[in-house]
């Protein structure tokens, strides 16, 4: 590796340095947040780039920072089944509780939708960027490179493996202490969700005398049901109250982000720096934009905020994304084509540049692929994609739910700066050959 790409790397490291031991946790929309979007602003001032802010509302709690409300209201529910065993109009309570908090976790959680925000503590935060353009000020396209300032509240049954990390099949002891437990709370969580929806129809049923309802309810089974439904509540609640003590909602115990995102905005800062300080390096006509992402973590509401205000505009017109999202395990070097969960395709040109560069530089990955799908969540090239511009994420993590992801153990000290920098000398790699696509076919819009 050249000593300017270790240079490089280690000022990013700096950078990452600084965001998680002298600013700390950045949640949505708090002070911690804000200071990050600070600092970076003050060091595109320090290479002559002039900063411009966005600020927006949001809802800290409103989307999966919100997922021990569906624990608290499992643990509610399972509590009213015994009143319901001698009320049973009690049903219809509980069933509505289900409905709407299912809608939510539906709408909100799982797709990211803001429908519900409304409904919750609002916070501002924002989105930080500047634009870096040719000497003679022309360009006919724009490469983002993106990332989020914010971190996120301490996953509990994540930090718990801690005390597995050094068993040689940590990864099956990671996911039963994690998706175990929380596999269980789900399981509990909709079974009373389907169960109190049933109940309520068949005792709407009951009151208009209808007869498949009192056949229901004649049946040796139905009543065997009611009985277990004496003990049943008692274990849908323990699961529930693993659901309930997912995140720690402190914000002094949140993440500091050291991996989960100062890599990623300390690369895109160094990047831009690099085009900066080396003019005659900059792909030909192109405009780089450095995008410090606000609220990822509540639901990618940054990126979705930063599209919607901007929609129609130039700004993002002909633009690459290049999205930088946790660059920090030397063996987990992967592009993330996609969002499961958001049903959303990212760019393939992107796609085939990040795989041909990890190829030339000799990259090979644990994970036996050079490109996979986010199984859960998302990130920020999924509102990227959908307003028209080609992207992708880079990421270089372990994709098991480690000790250290989301939770206060993302500290500097685990990362190796030489890690930093090999992911700085793909990023340039990458734009080298966004550079040469632009010159043989333009702009083709995005490919998925």
């Amino acid at each position: 590796m050249k000593e300017e790409i270790k240079r490089y790397g280690q000022e990013a490291y700096d950078i990452v340095c600084h965001a998680a031991n002298k600013i700390g946790s950045r949640l949505p929309g708090t002070d911690g947040e804000d200071k990050f979007h600070q600092y970076m602003a003050g060091k595109l001032r320090e290479i002559g780039i002039k900063p411009v802010e966005e600020h927006f509302t949001v809802a800290p709690r409103g989307s999966i920072g919100g997922l021990p409300y569906a624990g608290y209201a499992g643990i509610l529910m399972s509590v009213l089944i015994y009143v319901a065993l001698d009320n049973p109009s009690v049903w219809f309570a509980i069933s509505a509780i289900a409905f709407g908090m299912t809608l939510w976790l539906i709408s909100d959680v799982f797709l990211y939708h803001t429908w519900f925000d409304v409904f919750f503590d609002h916070e501002i935060s924002q989105n930080t960027y500047g634009e870096l353009l040719p000497e003679d000020g022309e360009y006919d396209y724009t490469i983002m490179l993106s990332a989020h300032t914010d971190t996120s509240w301490t996953w509990k049954h994540s930090l718990h493996t801690f005390r597995y990390r050094k068993k040689s099949n940590y990864p099956l002891w990671a996911l039963l202490a994690t998706i175990a437990k929380v596999g269980y709370g789900a399981v509990c969580y909709f079974f009373l969700v389907g169960m109190s929806i049933f109940m309520a129809i068949l005792e709407t049923g009951g009151l208009f005398h209808a007869q498949w309802a009192a056949e229901i309810i004649m049946r040796p089974s139905f009543q065997n049901f009611l009985v277990a439904l004496h003990f049943i509540p008692i274990f849908t609640a323990v699961g529930c109250v693993f659901v309930a003590i997912w995140n720690d909602p402190h914000r002094r115990n949140a993440s500091p982000g050291a991996m989960d995102n100062a890599t990623g905005i300390a690369l895109a800062y160094e990047v831009t720096k690099y085009f900066k300080e080396h003019p005659e390096q900059m792909p030909k006509r192109c405009r780089i934009i450095d995008m410090n992402i606000g609220s990822e973590e509540s639901g990618l509401r940054g990126s979705i905020d930063f599209t919607r205000m901007h929609k129609g505009e130039e700004i993002l017109e002909k633009c690459w994304n290049i999205n930088i999202d946790s660059v920090a395990d030397a063996d987990h070097f992967e592009v993330i084509n996609g969002d499961t969960w958001q049903f959303t395709r990212f760019d393939k040109d992107l796609e085939k540049m990040f795989v041909d560069t990890f190829t030339e530089k000799g990259i090979v990955s644990k994970t036996k692929g050079y490109a996979m799908k986010n199984p859960v969540g998302g990130c920020d090239s999924t509102p990227m994609t959908r307003a028209g511009i080609k992207s992708v994420t880079f990421a270089a993590q372990n994709p098991t739910l480690t000790y250290y992801y989301h939770t206060w153990r993302d500290k500097p000290e685990r990362i190796d700066p030489d890690t930093v920098a090999l992911g700085f000398d793909c990023v340039l790699s990458v734009i080298d050959k966004i550079d040469k696509f632009q010159q043989e076919h333009g702009f083709n819009g995005v490919n998925n």
